[in-house]
């Protein structure tokens, strides 16, 4: 694939949703790219690229154009936020307390972050657990140094495209719920599929999709 067919393919998932394009945003996750291949990227008009690894974004962030919008979309480890906050327009991964005093702790300014939350059937992916995500929001919505956005999350990765359809749609409900609940809010961002399964995300109702190696897949054109 290559970043103007994942354009073509967010077009088409959209309509057969009955929903806008304009809807749904594109972030390229640019995790073991080089600064080469994320500017081939840019020079297409993409400005929003994503990171998994702090001292990965460090690295690449003054060897490309200041107007790009960064995001920190892996786990982040308490001890780097004060290192990361300067360098990012949206933290994705916002899963538990401690992290959220930190953020409080180290922010000159109010942080926008989306909430993760644990969809997915395995062990190995974070998040905060459904249960408790509406105790956890208020927690959030408590401290002036963050901005809640939405909420992100991962499917469970599996050939079942039945059981991420699910899981994508228990996601978008949770979402709906909190922006009823929490009208204050600016909560408008759903993020959630990957390359595997955006086009799914986003019949199910996602707002922005993280797509890394449909873009940079070798043989692209």
């Amino acid at each position: 694939m290559s970043w103007e067919r994942v354009q073509e393919a967010i077009e088409a998932a959209a309509h057969r949703a009955g929903r806008s394009p304009t809807e749904i945003t594109l972030l390229v996750v640019s995790k073991g790219q080089s600064p080469a291949r994320i500017l081939s990227v840019y020079e297409k008009g993409q400005r929003l690229f994503g990171e998994n690894r702090v001292q990965e974004l460090l690295a690449k962030k003054p060897l490309l154009p200041l107007d790009i919008n960064w995001h920190m979309i892996g786990h982040l480890q308490t001890n780097k936020v004060k290192a990361i906050l300067p360098h990012i327009t949206l933290l994705h991964s916002l899963d538990r307390e401690s992290l959220l005093e930190e953020i409080a702790k180290r922010s000159t300014k109010p942080l926008p972050c989306l909430i993760e939350v644990k969809i997915a059937q395995e062990d190995t992916k974070q998040g905060v657990p459904p249960s408790a995500l509406i105790p956890f929001v208020e927690k959030v919505l408590s401290v002036k140094e963050v901005s809640l956005r939405g909420l992100m999350g991962m499917a469970t990765f599996t050939q079942n495209k039945k059981q991420i359809r699910e899981e994508f749609r228990h996601l978008r409900k949770l979402f709906e719920r909190i922006r009823e609940e929490f009208p204050e809010a600016p909560i408008d961002t759903l993020s959630m599929g990957m390359s595997s399964d955006f086009e799914i995300a986003i019949e199910e109702g996602s707002t922005l999709v993280r797509i890394g190696a449909a873009v940079f897949s070798e043989g692209s054109s």
